[in-house]
């Protein structure tokens, strides 16, 4: 049993920092488990595997287009065609060195130093660091139950009022991290139409699609409006080391964000472009990861409670438990850390996604093997005991 404790004033153990440890423990020759790091615990699909060997073997890997080979955007284009029904014109995705380029080179195009732009919190931490590092205003938004656990109309009228700014952007991811929170049209919609009714640049990270198991899936291109939609072939298509994304953009926003990604990224890597266009057809091996994603989480669902670490929000999609650990410690880094150091399971502290009520949480990820997931779960409890 473990003693509530003051807040720890140590450095903070984020995510990369618990891969980093578990790491080294496991090279020690710990039985490490690791719930830490978004990352699918399956290989890319058996087509981008091959397709990647045939490149390699031919030799020639270069520069390509800014914003990527015709090839990969035609294929996303047809991608939205197939799962959404719509038509996107392959000249306004731009793809990109992962998501992480696509949020850089977004908030780079669309604000100037000291505009304010709101975020969900909790909420993924690189969001607030870029932001804060580009010189941007980052406005955190409360979401909770009342809130159904995702930015509304209402929040962000409220957070401007007490803030006292006026917000140019507004971040949303859905399903997002570390909540898992899906954003049905509805809410998607009225948060878009407010953003356009109000001159507010509206992104909308849609990394997760793919991997929702409730609630209805919508990408924000459905809507009426000029949403900037960001994803990425690291989740669904369990690509994370290949760093390749996609940017869906307004026509008008085409040029000058090509421009910020010569100077910056001269290309995304052909590589990783020419395996993901292939992994856009590999969705029924894909769905079978999921499966496996979805039994994970039904054991969590049952097991977490009856540990004591009951969920903080819903597990509707990506594939993470955001539980409450405040029964047991209101410090979850040191939690963390005593849980890889006694038990070699890996978590990230909730003050890595929630600076305010993070330390009284904890994220779990469960993008691994059935037997991982099954075996954490078992150490954890008989841990906390």
């Amino acid at each position: 049993m473990f003693s509530i404790s003051k807040r720890s004033e140590v450095e903070p153990f984020h995510a990369m920092d618990v891969l980093a440890e578990a790491t080294k423990r496991r090279a020690g020759g710990h039985p490490v488990i690791s719930m830490a790091v978004g990352q699918p615990s399956h290989p890319a699909p058996r087509a981008a595997l091959d397709a990647a060997r045939t490149a390699l073997a031919e030799g020639r890997i270069g520069y390509t287009d800014a914003l990527g080979t015709a090839r990969l955007k035609h294929a996303l284009a047809w991608h939205y065609r197939d799962r959404h029904g719509l038509e996107i014109d392959p000249a306004r995705i731009a793809v990109t060195t992962g998501s992480s380029a696509a949020f850089n080179l977004a908030f780079l195009s669309l604000f100037d130093a000291g505009d304010a732009v709101a975020i969900a919190r909790p909420g993924y931490p690189a969001y607030r660091n870029i932001l804060g590092a580009l010189g941007l205003h980052v406005v955190e938004v409360p979401v909770t139950a009342d809130t159904h656990f995702t930015l509304t109309p209402e929040s962000l009228e409220a957070i401007q009022q007490e803030k006292g700014v006026k917000l140019k952007g507004v971040l949303l991811a859905s399903p997002a991290n570390p909540t898992g929170t899906v954003t049905g049209r509805e809410g998607l919609k009225a948060l878009a139409a407010y953003c356009d009714a109000n001159d507010i640049a509206f992104i909308s990270d849609e990394i997760y699609h793919g991997l929702t198991f409730a609630g209805e899936e919508t990408t924000a291109l459905e809507l009426k409006g000029e949403a900037i939609v960001i994803n990425s072939f690291s989740k669904y298509y369990c690509m994370t080391g290949w760093r390749i994304g996609w940017m869906v953009l307004p026509d008008r926003l085409v040029r000058p964000i090509e421009r910020v990604a010569q100077s910056l990224y001269i290309s995304p890597p052909e590589l990783s472009q020419i395996a993901a266009t292939a992994a856009l057809g590999a969705s029924e091996e894909l769905d079978r990861v999921k499966a496996s994603y979805a039994a994970n989480r039904e054991l969590l669902l049952d097991r977490l409670p009856k540990i004591g670490l009951a969920p903080a929000s819903p597990m509707d999609g990506a594939f993470y438990a955001y539980v409450d650990v405040s029964r047991f410690t209101n410090d979850s880094m040191d939690f963390a850390r005593r849980m890889l150091a006694e038990i070699n399971v890996a978590a990230t502290p909730g003050l890595d996604f929630d600076p305010v009520e993070g330390p009284r949480t904890l994220r779990m990820s469960y993008a691994g093997s059935e037997a991982e997931i099954a075996e954490a779960a078992e150490r954890i409890g008989m841990w906390l005991k």
